[in-house]
């Protein structure tokens, strides 16, 4: 008889522990305990339910206990709830939603209740009946079936992670009018400051009123109230601020926590009781940048970690590297990925680096279709070592990132980045990848060969009356520039020096950086020391600007934008 293997919680992380349990053990009894309605489904598709890309809400569901005991011989028991572990007896027990309640005796258990989304009590009118969150299938179909109702079109979203900006676009997609929330001063925390601007405006062009830095104080069957004062119509109201790792069931069985809350777990994902393992989003665990513990509720690493569990139980030992944090996400018409740390994330770990921002096509320019790919790339200083990267555009900027993502996994460098030998045809890509020539930029900004500024900066040149050369064309200057600038181009920079002062830092763009990285290098040629380049060029600057200039009023610093 083989082992009797007891699993709480299902979806990626107990449902794949389970399988892969069966693989191993063929006479193993095995028991997946999952309290809601269904064991198996695509959570991270949920939102997109909404406006009926996904057109069914049964195809949310992957796996049905029937198909896990025909496919595995798995018993599979919903509405089925552990309320509490006898570790000393090695039993769990359980209530069912009828009411019934028993005991089961394990030889190993495996834990993966994941984590319950935040509903702040701090929040006046949180519980009304119109205020949803999104955990589940049933808490979709709730959500899509309220919104659906006649006289519900204003929908607020209190939360700009995933789930919540995931919620708006299809909320809008399904004809809503949607406001978005955000108390910190960006959404999308994986991303940095000057990135999240692009995704912000990409909300804002599509008719969703982007809050941010404003947090919300009570809620009313009619209205949302921020901390502001401002007050926003709303017949539904979706919260989606973030979420909390289930460890109630730990915790009660003196299972030991971690420094984050959540359960701590050696390499194997065993817990302080070696006959208990714990995978998913309820756990802590490590990450391998800043060598601290972290959370992550992430689907693809549960799936790791229940491999490794489940492998563990069995006497084969795991060996994992810990996590980097590889995501992606889509908003409208752009594509959003990012890995690793981002400059704000490595910066208070206390590591000393520094970040180059990139554009170059996804594909040759001639090709349709092709796009700008907007990329930071984060680093060490002064090894060079890739820390992180960010990527937006319409092209396939998760294949740019997970090329960086298995760079990082193996320690690799920006010389080991400029060399990566990637795919090129014109309709895919470029022969020289935006990844490649990331490296490059990044590689000459740890060398010294020139010096550069971010575009968070730009706005503190322009006021202070900073000497800044536009080396773009006379027509594209005309078209909008940076107030203040001298437009002396490319072509007419070898005849012109007189006009370029050796006194006092210059600074040069162009749209990419790329003709201003020429022409510095020329007039470095030419014995200028005073030279800086702006990462971003006039591009980079009208993305970082616009959204916080049209929501605030601010005074321009270009004469007009430009995102071509």
């Amino acid at each position: 008889m083989g082992k009797r293997v007891l699993v709480v919680g299902g979806v990626a992380g107990g449902a794949s522990a389970a399988a892969r349990i069966r693989r191993l053990d063929a006479d193993a009894s095995i028991t997946i305990f999952e309290r809601g309605e269904h064991v198996s489904f695509s959570n991270c598709s949920l939102p997109y339910y909404l406006s009926r890309t996904v057109e069914d809400k049964d195809y949310l569901i992957m796996m049905t206990p029937g198909s896990f005991k025909a496919s595995y011989d798995i018993d599979v028991r919903t509405n089925s709830e552990v309320t509490g572990i006898d570790r000393e007896k090695k039993t769990v027990h359980v209530k069912e939603t009828s009411g019934r309640e028993y005991d089961e005796a394990y030889d190993e258990l495996v834990l993966s209740p994941g984590s319950s989304p935040i509903r702040p009590r701090s929040i006046q009118g949180v519980d009304l009946p119109h205020v949803f969150t999104v955990r589940n299938v049933n808490d979709i179909v709730k959500l899509d079936q309220y919104v659906n109702r006649d006289g519900v079109r204003d929908v607020v979203v209190v939360g700009g992670g995933f789930i919540g900006l995931e919620v708006a676009e299809n909320l809008a997609e399904a004809g809503k009018k949607v406001s978005v929330v955000e108390a910190a001063d960006q959404v999308m925390a994986p991303f940095d400051y000057d990135m999240a601007q692009i995704l912000q405006k990409e909300l804002c062009d599509n008719g969703v009123e982007l809050r941010v830095g404003d947090g919300v104080k009570a809620i009313t069957p009619e209205k949302v109230t921020l901390a502001s004062g401002k007050e926003l119509t709303a017949q539904a109201v979706v919260l989606a601020i973030g979420v909390v790792p289930e460890t109630a069931l730990a915790k009660a069985a003196g299972l030991e926590l971690g420094e984050t809350g959540a359960i701590k777990v050696d390499a194997d994902f065993r817990t302080s009781d070696p006959h208990i393992y714990a995978v998913g989003d309820a756990i802590e665990v490590y990450n391998s940048l800043t060598h601290k513990p972290a959370k992550l509720p992430l689907a693809g690493p549960a799936l790791r970690q229940a491999r490794t569990a489940a492998d563990a139980i069995y006497g084969k030992p795991g060996g994992g590297k810990g996590v980097i944090g590889s995501c992606a996400v889509r908003i409208f018409g752009l594509n959003a990925a990012a890995t690793g740390l981002n400059e704000k994330t490595a910066k208070a770990s206390g590591i000393p680096c520094d970040s180059v921002y990139t554009m170059a096509m996804d594909k040759v320019g001639i090709m349709p279709g092709s796009a700008p790919i907007h990329l930071k790339l984060v680093f060490e200083v002064p090894t060079g070592k890739v820390l992180g990267a960010q990527a937006i555009g319409k092209g396939n900027v998760d294949k740019r990132i997970d090329v960086i993502a298995t760079l990082i996994a193996m320690g690799g460098t920006l010389e080991d980045l400029k060399e990566l030998e990637l795919c090129y045809s014109p309709v895919f890509g470029t022969a020289r990848d935006v990844v490649n020539l990331a490296a490059l930029v990044a590689l000459n900004v740890l060398h010294g060969v020139f010096r550069q500024v971010h575009v968070s900066e730009v706005r503190g040149l322009v006021e202070s009356h900073a000497c800044i050369i536009d080396v773009r064309t006379p027509e594209e200057f005309a078209a909008g520039h940076l107030i203040g600038a001298v437009n002396i181009p490319l072509g007419e920079l070898r005849q012109r020096l007189d006009e370029i002062p050796k006194d006092r830092p210059v600074y040069l763009h162009c749209r990419t950086s790329q003709r201003s990285y020429n022409a510095i290098m020329a007039l470095q040629g030419r014995g200028f020391d005073n030279l800086y380049n702006i990462s971003g060029s006039i591009l980079g600057i009208s993305w970082y600007e616009y959204f916080t200039d049209k929501t605030t009023g601010r005074e321009k610093i270009l004469t007009e934008y430009n995102f071509l």
